[in-house]
């Protein structure tokens, strides 16, 4: 499944460092925004995507005909928990860009029926037309979004488990592995395919072998970042040790 013509459909862009990789990020949501008089984007959250909002903030762009959608959030954590998803998302997206917090949407982890909270994400990135550009990291799993090996490929917003490896790497958010929750709504891996551009940003020597998978190994379930080959218009913003096993 994982030909020269998907592979080749994935543009790569190397940089030294999160400055320069958050400016290249930047630039191509601005493309974006320029291109739409009503654009959705869909964001990450973590460290990959960090420098890329920072460079967001501190231009003078207007932000208020853009719809947001998040990737997941996790579950089990109160409203309003300094590491939900929604409150990463108020602090380094909408309170810097000075969004009205009505156009970013997250995923319901308080829904009595969870299965129907991911339905109802579904219909609504549906009602906004669909995302045009989605925001991706990449987990040293090879997780997409909340996408734990194992996923189905064509697998919607649902209900997911995290797995060890994503909850010790989490941990650094939280005061102890404990603490990390264990479940999360996260957008499927079918749901990501539909976006019409996806801009994968990945950083650190942890996330190389991971990347290399996804970009050069076979399309499997193992490792869902490896969908990527079966998109047509794709970006990869890695930094040198990221990018360190890719040739």
């Amino acid at each position: 499944m994982a030909g020269s013509l998907q592979r080749s459909s994935i543009r790569m862009i190397r940089r030294a460092d999160a400055a320069t990789l958050g400016q290249a990020g930047a630039d191509l949501v601005l493309e974006t925004l320029a291109g739409r008089p009503a654009p959705v984007i869909g964001v990450a959250t973590g460290s990959s995507p960090s420098p890329l909002y920072k460079e967001l903030a501190g231009g003078t762009d207007d932000f208020s005909s853009v719809t947001w959608f998040a990737l997941d959030e996790y579950v089990g954590l109160a409203r309003g928990h300094a590491q939900s998803y929604a409150e990463v998302l108020r602090r380094e997206i909408v309170e810097p860009l000075g969004l009205d917090p009505a156009t970013m949407h997250v995923p319901d982890p308080h829904s009595e029926k969870l299965d129907e909270a991911g339905a109802r994400y579904e219909q609504r990135i549906a009602a906004a037309g669909g995302i045009d550009l989605q925001i991706l990291g990449i987990g040293r799993n090879g997780h997409l979004a909340f996408n734990e090996p194992g996923a189905a490929l064509d697998s919607r917003t649902r209900l997911e488990t995290l797995t060890e490896d994503t909850r010790r790497a989490n941990q650094r958010f939280f005061d102890s592995l404990e603490d990390v929750p264990t479940h999360c709504l996260t957008q499927g891996l079918g749901t990501i395919l539909e976006a019409r551009q996806l801009l994968l940003i990945a950083r650190g020597r942890e996330k190389a072998e991971a990347l290399a998978r996804a970009l050069t190994g076979p399309v499997t379930p193992e490792c869902p970042a490896s969908v990527l080959q079966l998109h047509g218009n794709v970006t990869v913003l890695a930094d040198d040790a990221a990018a360190s096993l890719l040739a």
